[in-house]
């Protein structure tokens, strides 16, 4: 299926059409007033900043009279080193090398502060939702799930620590040694998230970093970042003074210096991988950080000659192209056996043009404008060195745009040659790989830098299981007739190679933000009684037998 310049000009100007003037946004998914945000928190404090600052603009553009213009809706500060190492300070003095109120707190009493925190959160709902949509243009019914899912987070967060501390309330006693065993925080986090869940995967780090006893340093992603204005006060009020601080400013200007104090204990950060490795090299004394990281990923979609192609399809319309595939687990390559491309180019075509595309207020919407400014130009470079490679567009206006607007492209024949092949596009295009032999898809997952998760589409359980048996090996999720995905929280969320390092999900990362420490004596009559009193005095928050309920 070839594209004319007719289709173009169709596609174009629907995807103009879709930009509306001011006055034509509904009113009720309208800021009420931009948000200018002149203070951040750090040492307890909301600190008043006058220096230079950041215009965030909406993916979102308006038609004027001048022609179509992202709007603007709101500022930050663009603090400096100066201002991100005295949060360094602040965070490093409340830990206190583990001495201050906040790590020797009780895990009851930081299970409460972080209650306190979410209902203030909640009551923030409206302000941050709207946010969410208008800085990096996810539909307003997924930014409303972003939300609700990380309340829903935080509670099974909760419940998953009272767990583990219920388990940790009794002592042990082996070979004549009596213990108890519990977790104990690690120190400073630095925490930076990602912009394509800005409040959703920021949250999956931050929260259990926090409820563990650990003090932060919280770098808002660039894209989503005055969403979390609203909270910072929330974060001021329910937690001790400089548990939490906030850092703005370019990453490259004020992190280094972070690291390079070697004040950090641990840095937890969704973003590339090639950002990760450059961080941790500037850390001093590398062995004693941790990291725990959410990095790149190209997972792959394989569709068997014993695939439902139906199933195929709608699985993978859904997992490359959820929030316009800007997602670490969205299918970003699909190899397809060569007896079943025709029929699934034509049924992967035809559900691409059932998806909606509009503005991120509309109902039903599944297109959206994308946040980062230079997308639409890298989307394009991709498809072009496609072409110049052998393989077209096959669905009738794709990969056209319009200012922050792309429709989506699938391409076909792919091959090794070309650099959607390899990169991570983390847009709106789909690479279909025909192939005719199952080692073909597994020595591309065997040579891939990446190793987070796969699809496979099969019926032939004889087929399914010689592909799960050497992709569990390479990749850290095998899912079979379905998209890859993160959910549910439950589930360990990793990857392999250079897509992750530690391990995200309730349990684990409580587990992954603190360590296992523990006090030990000889069982005997002194030492028992020294020990009944410790705990029947309740002077110790460590040495305890209290049960949460």
């Amino acid at each position: 299926m070839n594209l004319t310049d007719l289709d173009l000009q169709v596609t174009e100007d629907l995807l103009r059409a879709t930009f509306v003037e001011e006055d034509q946004i509904p009113e009720a998914y309208r800021l009420e007033v931009e948000i200018h945000q002149q203070e951040y928190l750090s040492n307890g404090e909301m600190k008043q900043w006058s220096g230079a600052v950041h215009t965030v603009y909406s993916p979102v553009a308006v038609k004027t009279a001048e022609g179509y213009q992202r709007k603007v809706i709101g500022t930050y500060p663009v603090c400096t080193e100066t201002e991100a190492m005295e949060a360094l300070e602040a965070a490093v003095a409340a830990y206190s090398n583990g001495r201050g109120q906040w790590p020797t707190m009780s895990v009851q009493d930081r299970i409460h502060c972080v209650e306190q925190f979410t209902h203030k959160m909640i009551d923030q709902k409206e302000l941050v939702v709207k946010l969410i949509m208008w800085e990096i243009g996810k539909s307003y019914a997924d930014s409303v799930k972003e939300f609700d899912r990380t309340v829903e987070y935080i509670y099974a967060t909760i419940d998953a620590l009272k767990d583990i501390d219920r388990d940790s309330s009794r002592f042990v006693i082996e070979q004549g040694i009596v213990a108890q065993i519990r977790r104990s925080p690690l120190g400073v986090v630095l925490c930076m998230g990602p912009f394509n869940y800005p409040l959703n995967e920021t949250f999956t780090t931050l929260i259990p970093a926090l409820i563990m006893g650990n003090t932060l340093l919280f770098k808002p992603p660039k894209h989503g970042t005055l969403l979390h204005y609203p909270l910072l006060k929330a974060f001021g009020e329910c937690f001790p003074k400089g548990v939490v601080n906030t850092i703005y400013g370019r990453g490259h200007a004020i992190v280094p210096a972070l690291m390079q104090s070697g004040k950090v204990n641990v840095l937890t950060l969704i973003g590339s991988s090639k950002v990760a490795d450059e961080l941790k090299k500037l850390h001093p004394k590398v062995n004693r950080l941790r990291a725990i990281l959410g990095l790149d990923a190209k997972n792959a979609a394989i569709v068997t000659e014993n695939a439902d192609v139906k199933l195929a399809v709608s699985e993978t319309v859904l997992g490359a192209l959820s929030f316009n595939g800007q997602r670490c687990t969205a299918l970003k390559i699909v190899f397809v056996h060569r007896s079943k491309v025709t029929a699934f180019l034509e049924g992967l075509s035809q559900a691409v043009g059932n998806l909606k595309f509009g503005m991120p207020w509309e109902n039903g919407v599944a297109l959206t404008p994308l946040p980062e400014p230079h997308k639409p130009a890298y989307l394009k470079e991709l498809i072009d060195d496609a072409a110049a490679h052998g393989a077209r567009v096959v669905n009738e206006g794709g990969g056209t745009a319009f200012e922050s607007l792309v429709y989506p492209a699938i391409l076909y024949p792919v091959n090794e040659h070309m650099k959607v092949y390899r990169e991570e596009q983390f847009g709106p295009v789909i690479p279909v790989v025909p192939f005719d032999d199952l080692e073909e898809p597994i020595g591309y997952l065997i040579e891939s830098t990446h190793g987070q998760q796969v699809s496979i589409f099969s019926n032939d359980a004889a087929e399914t299981a010689a592909l799960i048996d050497p992709l569990v090996n390479q990749v850290s999720r095998v899912n079979i007739n379905c998209q890859c995905q993160r959910g549910p929280d439950t589930f360990p969320f990793t990857g392999r190679k250079d897509s992750a390092e530690g391990t995200l999900s309730v349990v684990d990362a409580l587990r992954s933000f603190s360590i296992r420490s523990l006090v030990a004596t000889k069982l005997n009559e002194n030492n028992k009684h020294l020990i009944n009193q410790i705990v029947n005095d309740g002077s110790s928050n460590f040495l305890s037998t209290k049960y949460i309920f």
